[in-house]
């Protein structure tokens, strides 16, 4: 790849064309001033970069040691907690505060609602997040499995009126809950309409009724007598009633009602990191561009779809006229955060004077700041921030002093981009375990920038066990969720942010529903975040989306987290409990094998794809051939814990390169239908397999138990091929 030499940067030309030459022009920033300016920040951040990831490992050389000296034994830990505040892994908690976050856009501020997280290198999938703003709530349930298909309700290929009954009646129970009328349910409504500036229901009974509170109509498409649309408002999501008499639905529904359109994903993470393969400035610069088309609302995709051509581009905003007739609009699309790459990686699009790889969190920050200032200034069809902020999910950081170096980084960027300070907000994923420990600190660190706390079960378990890989072996994966530290874990983040005044500034999320086809089961579990306390939660798809956003109908999450502020925080040692597997407790040789096969087939059938075709986060089948969306997150856990238990002798090299082909030949047949897809067996020595055996096999030597250096590493290699 030919390269530009500027100063003392060596820049791959295709990203340094597209920084000059698409990005720069009309963001009031000059070539020389950008590019002298990562140039300095490169010559002085870069060193403190290094610095803080030789601390990671020099700590976790004397938790290793600690580790080991206690020979495997739970009871033998002593003063554990002392012994991590002597090292500085814990720091102290400083005194009381309150963050003091400004310009902070009202999606994050106050409304709750779910959170899309997709990878900004597809197109396709980042169009349909940031259009995931509002969703059919009658296509969410038709089409998935929220309806059960009993008693005729089957799916069929043909519109099946019995399964069309149970969706409506559904859709008519979460208006009665989240705006019931005055008298009867929205289920006996046979003419919506707008009387003197109020919404007026009109029973099958003849009576005509107000909603229980009128204020919750705050307006209207079409005529006042007649309306399209009727919107409502209810814990701050909108809900759209669309009415056509004429239509498939509405013909057949006593008030024309054709579907229920809800407020769904009202913030997305646009991701660079976990769900994305970008190994080199090639795939860098499709990150970028992708990323530059949404900040200017000129992002499209055309794709084949039921044998036509779609194009597909961002949505406008919502037109609506209020109850006094005057026009007024609603977003139309989701608000994006960028989520940067963490500390850890460096990439080859751009060298320094010494021919080093830079720092790819200080290229992420600074390219994807100045893309989004063409949003700033108005540059764009499809506005973003409102509030004018640049929302930045930071991933992977451990304690304040990373927290801390964030916002140096940030600082740098506003200094170098002409932005006001605290223009780069910030969102700390709590994700590793010296952050989770030391979560006060690493707010108080970004106390004018967070916008934004969420948990991550499987970074933070990925974590967790490498953290304290020497400490013996773990409980099997299964057990996981059902160990102390977990739910110890996700309340403490919420207390926390409580403590430190997120509501009202910031979100407090929650982790992902990874079962994409699973929407039944996420309708009656995923209630469990709002009630939690946090105001957002990932999920899977737009379908899910809508379906999670009935839960904050239910739930009001502002008086939920009122009702939690009382308690005491979540226990600091339950935290600190490690999910040791008992000593007494010997697991049989068939939940070795069962755990070992689990593990092996999700690793291989998410690196395969990674590696062969670059695909950084996609649904994939497991053992029992259950699409879970996966990611970096979901491999690091799988590998750590092989590696932990071939520490401790639980299993065998032997037992998991078995494992590892018997489960190739289950991954060769889920993806058989696909015909870019390559054979891992009988073979067993492409590229792709050596680096899920190497995941597991130097799974103790990998960096935080990260797996993007071996990744990325085969991954440049395929790309040779």
């Amino acid at each position: 790849m030919n390269r530009i030499h500027r100063n003392g940067l060596t820049i791959a030309k295709p990203l340094y064309d597209l920084v000059n030459n698409e990005i720069l022009p009309e963001t009031g920033v000059m070539p020389d001033v950008f590019w002298d300016g990562f140039e300095y920040a490169i010559e002085t951040l870069a060193p403190i970069n290094r610095a803080l990831l030789e601390k990671r490992e020099a700590m976790q050389k004397q938790l290793d040691e600690y580790n080991v000296s206690r020979n495997g034994d739970a009871d033998s830990f002593g003063d554990y907690e002392g012994f991590l505040k002597q090292i500085g892994y814990i720091v102290p908690d400083g005194p009381a505060f309150q963050i003091s976050t400004q310009n902070v856009d009202e999606e994050i501020a106050t409304q709750a609602a779910p959170q899309l997280v997709v990878p900004v290198k597809n197109a396709r999938f980042a169009l349909n997040a940031v259009n995931a703003r509002w969703g059919s709530l009658y296509d969410a349930l038709y089409g998935t499995d929220a309806i059960p298909e009993d008693g005729g309700a089957e799916t069929t290929s043909e519109y099946n009126p019995i399964r069309g009954q149970k969706v409506v009646e559904f859709g008519r129970e979460l208006l009665d809950q989240a705006a019931p009328l005055l008298i009867g349910s929205h289920a006996d409504v046979v003419q919506y309409a707008m009387v003197d500036g109020e919404l007026v229901a009109t029973l099958k009974n003849g009576d005509a009724v107000q909603l229980m509170d009128p204020k919750q109509c705050i307006g209207y498409r079409g005529k006042v007598a007649s309306p399209e649309t009727v919107l409502l408002v209810n814990n701050a999501l909108h809900i759209e009633i669309q009415i056509d008499r004429d239509g498939v639905i509405g013909r057949m529904d006593l008030a024309g009602v054709q579907d229920i359109v809800l407020e769904a994903a009202v913030t997305t993470i646009m991701d660079c990191e976990d769900s994305v393969a970008a190994v080199d400035a090639e795939d860098k610069v499709e990150v970028y561009q992708n990323w530059l088309g949404l900040m200017k609302g000129t992002l499209s995709d055309r794709f084949e779809k039921g044998g036509r051509t779609v194009t597909r581009s961002m949505n406008p905003d919502r037109d609506y006229l209020d109850k006094l007739g005057n026009k007024y609009s609603l977003p139309g699309r989701s608000l994006m955060f960028i989520r940067n790459v963490g500390h850890l990686m460096t990439t080859p699009a751009i060298l320094d004077k010494g021919g080093n790889e830079v720092p790819e969190g200080i290229m992420d920050a600074f390219i994807t700041s100045l893309a989004a200032i063409h949003d700033l200034k108005g540059n764009t069809s499809r506005k973003n921030s409102r509030a004018g902020s640049i929302n930045i999910v930071k991933p992977k950081m451990h304690g304040p002093e990373e927290v801390a170096f964030t916002v140096t980084l940030f600082e740098t960027v506003e200094n170098v981009l002409g932005l006001a300070p605290n223009t780069l907000k910030v969102g700390i994923m709590d994700e590793e375990r010296r952050t989770t420990v030391n979560l006060k600190e690493c707010i108080r660190a970004a106390k004018e920038r967070v916008v934004f706390i969420n948990t991550g079960f499987l970074d933070r378990t990925g974590d967790e066990i490498h953290s304290s890989m020497h400490a013996g072996a773990f409980v099997p994966k299964t057990e996981m969720k059902k160990q102390a530290w977990i739910q110890a874990y996700e309340d403490w983040n919420v207390d926390i942010g409580l403590e430190c005044g997120l509501p009202g500034k910031a979100q407090i999320g929650k982790g992902m529903w990874a079962m994409p086809d699973e929407m039944a089961a996420m309708l009656e579990q995923k209630g469990s975040h709002p009630l939690a306390g946090a105001n957002t939660a990932w999920v899977p798809s737009p379908n899910g989306a809508t379906l999670h956003a009935t839960h904050y109908h239910n739930i009001n999450v502002a008086e939920r987290q009122r009702e939690l502020r009382s308690r005491n925080r979540a226990s600091l040692n339950d935290i600190l409990t490690l999910p040791l597997l008992p000593k007494e407790r010997v697991l049989s040789d068939e939940e070795v094998q069962a755990e070992l096969d689990n593990n092996t087939q999700g690793i291989l059938g998410y690196v395969v794809r990674w590696i062969d075709q670059g695909i950084g986060c996609s649904k994939v089948p497991d053992i029992h051939n259950i699409g879970l969306m996966e990611d970096r997150a979901t491999l690091r856990i799988s590998s750590q814990h092989i590696a932990n238990w071939l520490l401790h002798g639980i299993c065998s090299e032997e037992q998991v390169m078995d494992s590892l082909k018997r489960t190739a030949k289950i991954v060769d047949q889920q993806n058989q239908s696909d015909a870019s897809y390559s054979d891992i067996a009988p073979s067993y020595d492409g590229i792709a397999f050596k680096a899920a055996s190497d995941l597991i096999f130097k799974g103790v030597a990998q960096p935080s138990g990260y797996t993007e250096p071996l990744l990325h590493a085969y991954r440049l290699e395929k790309k040779a091929c």
